[in-house]
Order: structure tokens, then sequence, then C-alpha cells
């Protein structure tokens, strides 16, 4: 449908809103026969532009505009603010009429459940739209008319939401570096992102790429937050005998990723719990104390890590063959989806519909994604795309603090997760515009989360009140261990002839992980339709099972008054639980099909520092916070409470409670102390002073 319309010239200097009232229908060839016009009316666009049949009037001076279109710019409300006058089939660049108005070509519709790109060229703009719309990403698409006032437009936008811009490596500073301080994502790549989509990959392809970096401007504007924590808080020590003897490969396998990573103990072990969850959930169920019922093996873990914490790092080496094994079953599916399209294509139309029967489309292998939503998780097991998944990011934000859990719709998901981590099922009542999703409910699902995030992320959620109360959170497994800064080394002899490929306690484990990967065909049972059976993990003897229910029991116990866990009550009720899916998950990595009550005993050992990590996580913010911690966290709740990002120096200081901190000597010194860790920034105008709070705070409310 053409939806470009004729503007007649004009003389009264009503100007652009005349322009936008006119609606008169054209067919003419001058925009049929114009690919950029012709791809914008396709993509539902059409209404944006504007034929003109003569010159046209702005306030009071005439525009050469005869047998040009014009198109509509808008600014970060969705309101039109400019024009742009295109010459058809021309390589004449673009004029704007006001170009100091910020304002942007908007494709899309500007909402704000959508992810907003910005680009300069209105031929970029369009191909992106086409391919992350063909991959069902909702997007919107701000293009630059004036390539040189890219910049003043995406801070426009950003001022409403974080804008997302692309960049090769090679031009990384000249995008970004303008962009410092400003509400943007940075999307950096090896090669253009438009190039990498005609090769075929996804845009999660691209994230997942181990040279893709994903930068947010805003927070880097502020250098890295600082450590304002008493030293006394220290973390646990973690059971580093709970992956075995000395000699046995997951134990030789956690010391080595400790001293390649030059990470904590704490924070390998959770990424190898990551990974084995994600390997082994599709094989095996785990027993409860009665040993007659069975849950899923899924790990839900959280995990404090600053930025450079090491994370990456460490899953380069536990996730080592699971992105392998991804990438093979990638190339894989490519292989077989092009032959079913030129199959498909060279089916008669009559035999057709019985040849999509006999030949359904193939399914590509996910196991392991770093990026995603809570909905379209749940959307793909709906439809079937995926029953065994796992979502790894060091961004836990985008967990903790996605629109999924903050939004009115956050009860529902988060009930929806604790039935999927409980027993593989849930219901979804789903809207009617899912028309392409018939089922509204799933059973035999597995979904391993494993989020890494800074403390101004996790303590937020760790206080959620719907969270905490609705068993989301209990069912994690937690670590926040003290970060490496100043104690990793890099220019020692040994480090520097250190090759971790070669080491054969990383290869003795990467080996079993590719074998559980490609398992022998026999050793597995399927059904008619090629899905595995997963296999109920036994106890091996009585004692087994008594070494859970007694473990289950000693916890029972510890809730009375006065008990360590009175106040975890929810927590401590799903620490057998946990403990018998570690237990199960360690065993079948092992090669054996019976849980022993060592076993047993050594998950306990990992359970309980969990408990004890949440516990310590729990009452710094209760009970323990220093100074400097209450008075950033009244700032943080006063700047919520009214919707601000800054206040005045003066009202801080009058209004902080607790009231010693309003004594002169003690805020001055606090707030330096939040100042020199990033916490503020305190702006000195004339004699007034402000007090703005770092961004990323507010957010993580």
């Amino acid at each position: 449908m053409t939806i470009a319309d004729k503007a007649k010239p004009q003389a009264d200097d009503k100007g652009l809103n005349t322009l936008l009232g006119s609606t008169k229908q054209t067919t003419d060839k001058i925009i049929a026969n114009d690919d950029v016009l012709t791809s914008l009316i396709a993509l539902g666009q059409g209404d944006k532009v504007r034929q003109f049949s003569d010159n046209f009037y702005i306030s009071g001076e005439v525009v050469d505009t005869a047998g040009k279109v014009a198109m509509i710019l808008s600014d970060n409300m969705h309101q039109p603010a400019n024009i742009g006058i295109y010459t058809p089939n021309s390589d004449k660049p673009i004029e704007v009429t006001d170009p100091n108005q910020p304002c942007a070509f908007v494709i899309g519709s500007l909402s704000l459940d959508s992810e907003w790109y910005a680009v300069k060229s209105l031929t970029e703009g369009i191909e992106l739209y086409r391919q992350l719309g063909s991959q069902g990403l909702n997007v919107t698409i701000l293009v630059s008319i004036n390539p040189f006032h890219f910049n003043n437009m995406v801070k426009h936008f950003a001022e409403v939401k974080q804008v997302i811009v692309t960049a090769t490596i090679d031009k990384k500073d000249e995008i970004t570096k303008p962009l410092l301080g400003v509400n943007v994502k940075a999307i950096v790549t090896t090669f253009d992102l438009l190039l990498s989509f005609d090769n075929y990959q996804t845009l999660d392809d691209v994230l997942n790429e181990p040279d893709t970096i994903i930068k947010d401007l805003l927070a880097e504007a502020w250098g890295k937050l600082g450590d304002i924590a008493d030293q006394a808080s220290k973390a646990n020590l973690y059971p580093v005998e709970a992956w075995g003897k000395e000699g046995e490969i997951l134990r030789d396998a956690l010391t080595a990723i400790t001293y390649h990573a030059q990470v904590t103990p704490a924070m390998a072990g959770q990424c190898m719990l990551g990974a084995l969850g994600t390997i082994i959930q599709q094989y095996i169920n785990a027993p409860y104390a009665l040993g007659d019922k069975f849950m899923p093996v899924s790990l839900f873990l959280l995990t404090e890590g600053d930025s450079g914490s090491g994370k990456s790092r460490t899953v380069g080496f536990t996730h080592k063959k699971l992105f392998t094994y991804q990438n093979d079953k990638r190339k894989e599916y490519r292989t077989l989806r092009d032959e079913w399209l030129a199959q498909k294509a060279s089916t008669p139309k009559k035999d057709l519909e019985l040849w999509l029967l006999e030949n359904p489309k193939p399914k590509q292998t996910i196991l392991l994604v770093k990026s995603g939503t809570i909905q379209g998780f749940l959307d793909n097991m709906l439809i079937g795309n995926t029953t065994d998944i796992a979502w790894s990011t060091a961004e836990a934000a985008l967990f903790l603090s996605g629109h999924s859990l903050t939004s009115d719709t956050a009860k529902s998901n988060i009930s929806q997760l604790c039935d999927i981590w409980s027993d593989g099922s849930f219901d979804r009542l789903l809207s009617p515009r899912y028309d392409t999703i018939e089922q509204n409910s799933m059973n035999g699902v597995r979904f391993t989360l494993d989020l890494q995030g800074q403390p101004p992320v996790i303590a937020p959620a760790l206080n959620d009140e719907a969270m905490n109360g609705q068993g989301l959170l209990p069912r994690f497994l937690f670590a926040f261990p003290d970060n490496m800064n100043g104690q990793i080394v890099y220019n020692t002899d040994e480090r520097l002839d250190a090759k971790p490929e070669q080491d054969p306690r990383l290869q003795a484990y990467w080996q079993r992980c590719r074998t559980l990967l490609d398992p022998i065909a026999d050793s597995i049972n399927k059904d008619n339709e090629g899905n595995i059976i997963r296999f109920n993990m036994p106890f091996k003897d009585r004692q087994a099972r008594k070494a859970l229910a007694d473990y289950q029991t000693e916890k029972e116990s510890q809730l009375c008054k006065g008990g360590q866990l009175e106040k975890y009550a929810s927590y401590a009720r799903r620490l057998h639980e946990n403990a018998s899916r570690i237990a199960s998950i360690l065993a079948y990595f092992d090669g054996r099909r019976v849980i022993s009550a060592d076993d047993i005993h050594r998950a306990s050992k990992l359970t309980d520092y969990s408990i004890s990590e949440r516990m310590r996580y729990t009452d710094k913010p209760q009970a323990g916070d220093n100074d400097a911690q209450k008075l950033i966290s009244w700032l943080v709740n006063y700047c919520n409470r009214q919707s601000v990002k800054e206040l005045a120096y003066s009202t801080a200081q009058s209004k902080v409670t607790p009231k010693h901190l309003r004594q002169k000597h003690n805020f001055e010194l606090l707030a330096e102390v939040l100042e020199s860790e990033g916490y503020i920034k305190i702006i000195t105008n004339g004699r007034a002073r402000t007090i703005q709070i770092r961004p990323e705070l507010l957010e993580a409310k």
C-alpha cells in the first residue's frame, strides 16, 4: 500500500503543520521507482513521507521542493520536529530544514519496550530494521539524516531511553568517545554487523562472539565503582574439597582454572556449576529424600563481581566445550536449513503441504545464550525451539533489573520461573496477539540461570520483597567472593610460559565435557520422536538417602526461634533440593548412575557455603552498614522517591538520616569518600553545590 502524500505549495506560512495535514494519496512513479522510498513503504513507514508537487514555504521563505519528497523527522517524544528534503533517484544528500533541531527519521514505533538503534544513514537503517525484524526482535531505528549531527541526535533520544550504537573495532573510539557519559550501549564487533547478517549470523551469534565488546558508555564516564564496605566483612572460605580429592578431574580442573584465570575458587566453582548444570540438565533428574520423586537438576546461580573480576576469563575455561559444541551445531543447522530450503523450493506447489508435514524445518540446537529476556525464553519453550537452555551473563541487571521482573507482570514471571526450577513446567496465559503460539503450558523443560553482577545491581535484588517472598531468590546458589584487585600477576616467567590449552588438568575436564555433550548413542534413552528420556538418578543405598534426609532435618532444626536460619526459612527449605541436584550432577559427571552418601556430603558443603554467603550479604546492609553506605543508601532512596537524578548539597545535609550524618564534618568527609569511589559527583556552580548520583545505582532500584 502506498501511503505517501502529495503536499501542495503553501503561501500562508503554516509550514510543517500544513504539510503534515496534507493527506492526498499518490501513486506517482517518482516514488514507486525509488529503492529507498519503496523500501520504507514496504516496511510500513510510508506515512512518514510526503511528495511535493511544487515549491514549499517555511517561515515565509520558499524552499526548492518541486518534484521532491519530504521525510517527517521526529523528536524523542515521537512528535514531528523537522523535515528532510529528499530527491528521489538521486545521490544528492537529504537537506534538513532546521539542522539545529535534534531529530531523527524513525523507522518503527519508538515504543519504550523496543530496542532503539541509532545509525547515520537511511540505507543502513532500512537494512538493519529489516534484518533485526526478521530475527523476531522488537527494534526501533533512529536515522540521523545529517550524519554530522549524529551525536546530538543520540544524546537527545537517550534522554528517554538507552540508545544502542554499533561500530567495528577499528572505529570504536570514533563512535564511543563523543558519547561517553550518555545513556548509550555500544556494540563493538570485528566485522560490520550487517555483513555478519549477510553471512547468516543472528544478533545472538554476534553478541556471543568472543571478540565482541559491549560497553555501557554511561557507566564508563563515572569510572570504576569503588568499595566502601568495611574490610571486616570478608567472604566465607570456599569448600574446594566439595569438588573431590586432588587427582580427580573436577578438583584438578577447579585448581587449574583458579590458577590460569587468576580468580578465587568461589568464582571458578560457580562457573563450573553453571557449565555442568547446562550440560547435564538434559540427561537426568535428581531425587528427593524419599527416593520416589524426582526434580530437575537445573541450577540458579548468582555471583557478585565487579567489572574485570574475571568472570569472562573463567567462563572461557569452564564453558569452552559448550561454546565449541554450540558453534558446531550452529554450522550443522545452517547446512541442514539450506538443504531444507532448497528442497522446499524445488517441491511442486501441489505437493508442498504434504512435503512440509513429512519434512519439518530443522531446529537449531541452542544450549547456552548470553543475552535475552524471560519472555523470550518462555516463548521459545512454548513453540518448541528449546527444552534445555541456560542463560549465562556477566550482566545480571539484564535479568534482575529487566522489564520482566520490574513490570506489572513481575509476580507472574517470578512464579513461572519458580515452577520451571521446581518441576520443569509452567503455565502461561497468552495474549490473543500471540497467534503463532498454540500452547499455553509446557512440561519437561530445563532452565539454568548463571548470573554475575556488580554490588549496586545485586543489593536491591536481594532485598526485593517479591523475589524473596515468592521464592525466586531462595532457589539460587550464591557467591560473593573478594575481588582480586592488585593481586593479579602477568609478567613472571611462570605466567608468560603458562599454556592453559596444554594443561592436562584442563584437557581431562574438557574431554569429559565433550563426551557428555556427544554421548554414545546407546548410553541414553530416547522416545519415538528422538527426545532424550531423562534418567532418574537413584540413591546408591539407604545410607545415601539418609544423608540427604539428615541434611534436610538439620536445616529444619535451625529455623527455630534463635536458630541460625530463623530469618531464612524459605532459603533453608531449598538447601536439600540444591544439594540433591549438585550431588546428581557430580555423580553423573564422574560416570556413575547412583548417588552416594559422599556425593550428598560434598554437595551440602556447597549449599552451606551459599546460605552463609547469603546471610553475610543480608546482614551487611541490615545491621552492618558503615556511615558511607548509609549516606549513599539515603541519597539513592531520596532520588528514587522524588524521581530525580540529583539534589542540592544543602538539602541532602539537612535531611539525611540517621541525624548524626548531618553534622558538617561528618557529611563533608563521607561525601568526599563517596565521590572518590565513584558513587556521586559534587558539582559546584557559584556558591551552589549539587550532588549527582551514579546513574546505575538509581537504575538498579
